[in-house]
């Protein structure tokens, strides 16, 4: 009679405690999040955007300046490169290029952007937070000035080819690495064409280009001087190739003028 009445007392026992341990286990699922917390999400990466289609990989990536802000030599340095605003001189909303380097200072992140600036080839760091998101870049536009000929290549494949006029003794256009900032359409003058394009490219001598300065690529009232050495540095087409290519080329497309 004893051990019938102690088994059964073990048996409630372990029924009881396995009761427990089921309401202990069920508790920490329903709360799991508030009782042991998670990791902190992973950052959001400073070299590509997500949710990027499958397919080859871009050539560079172009971000909106959604806060003026100033490019330092360094992340966190106060030695200043230059003032990033977020209007170009267009009134357009100013973009730079990611060159794919970030670095985090206190917490920070910063990130290495090419700037429409002189040197042609003008780097600095801005803070992340200034951006907003990335554009993939898939198009590069090559303007050979010794063959006066432009060349549109979207990943790696020709697209596009036409003669163009640039920068006249005295006035070259600049040769180097620069980007499509904006595109620019409606101009009163007809000297534009029916589109055009402003770059990152600056001259050092003058330009025709409305925000001084700046090297555009633009259609032309005067196709009949197309191929030369024509303007004040800016790239000009016929308007029917500046038509072209504006189906094809998109702003933040990569310029290089050699």
């Amino acid at each position: 009679m004893g051990r019938s009445r102690f088994g059964i007392a073990l048996a409630l026992a372990v029924v009881l405690i396995a009761g427990a341990v089921v309401a202990v286990l069920a508790g920490a699922d329903s709360e799991g999040t508030s009782a042991r917390p998670g990791l902190p999400p992973s950052p959001p990466s400073a070299l590509a955007p997500k949710n990027v289609p499958v397919g080859p990989r871009p050539l560079a990536h172009w971000a909106p300046v959604l806060a003026a802000t100033a490019a330092r030599e360094r992340p966190a340095d106060p030695t200043l490169v230059g003032e990033v605003p977020t209007r170009t001189p267009e009134g357009t909303t100013n973009i730079v290029l990611a060159t794919g380097a970030a670095a985090r200072r206190a917490g920070e992140l910063w990130v290495r952007v090419r700037l429409p600036a002189l040197p042609e080839d003008a780097h600095g760091w801005v803070r992340r937070s200034a951006l907003g998101g990335y554009s993939p870049v898939h198009t590069r536009l090559v303007v050979d000035r010794a063959r006066l000929a432009a060349t549109l290549f979207r990943d790696k494949r020709r697209v596009f080819r036409a003669r163009v006029g640039i920068g006249a003794p005295g006035t070259t256009t600049p040769g180097g690495d620069f980007y499509v900032r904006n595109r620019l359409e409606k101009y009163q003058s007809p000297f534009y064409g029916p589109i055009a394009f402003g770059t990152s490219a600056r001259s050092t001598e003058v330009s025709d280009w409305p925000a001084g300065g700046f090297v555009g690529i633009h259609g032309t009232n005067r196709p009949d001087l197309i191929p030369g050495r024509i303007s004040h540095g800016c790239i000009r087409l016929s308007n029917p190739d500046i038509l072209r290519l504006a189906r094809l080329m998109p702003v933040g497309t990569l310029v290089t003028v050699r």
